[in-house]
C-alpha cells in the first residue's frame, strides 16, 4: 500500500457506495482516483500499479454521472467529520490577469482529500 492509499477504515465505508456491482480492482482503481487531484497530475501520468490510465478515467466520470461521488462525499464527512478540511477563498489571491477575459466563465476547481 503506497503512502496516500484508502485504508481499510475508507475503503470499507466506499464500497457499499460503489453504483456497479463490485469488482476486484475497485480498490486500486479508487486509490488512482484519489492519487491524480492529489498530486495534480494528469490521468495518463498515474503510476501503472493504479492500473490502465483509461480505466481509472472512464470509471471516474461513470461514477461521477451516476452520482456516486456525492454520496462517498457525504459518508466520508459524516463518519470521519475531523477528516475533512475546507480552504476558505477569501484566503486566496490571484494575479488580475488570472480573471476570465469579458464574456468568460470562470468555474471553481473542487478537489477531495480524504485522510
Amino acid at each position: 500500500m503506497a503512502r496516500f492509499d484508502l485504508t481499510n477504515f475508507v475503503w470499507g465505508l466506499i464500497l457499499p457506495l460503489l453504483p456497479n456491482k463490485p469488482r476486484v480492482d475497485d480498490r486500486r482503481v479508487l486509490n488512482g482516483i484519489f492519487r491524480a487531484p492529489r498530486t495534480g497530475s494528469l490521468w495518463r501520468d498515474l503510476p501503472e500499479r493504479y492500473g490502465p490510465c483509461a480505466t481509472v478515467y472512464h470509471r471516474f466520470n461513470r461514477w461521477a454521472k451516476a452520482g456516486g461521488w456525492v454520496q462517498v462525499f457525504e459518508t466520508l464527512a459524516e463518519k470521519s467529520p475531523g477528516s475533512m478540511q475546507f480552504i476558505d477563498s477569501s484566503i486566496i489571491r490571484a494575479h488580475q490577469q488570472a480573471a476570465a477575459q469579458k464574456g468568460g466563465r470562470i468555474t471553481p476547481s473542487v478537489a477531495l482529500a480524504v485522510d
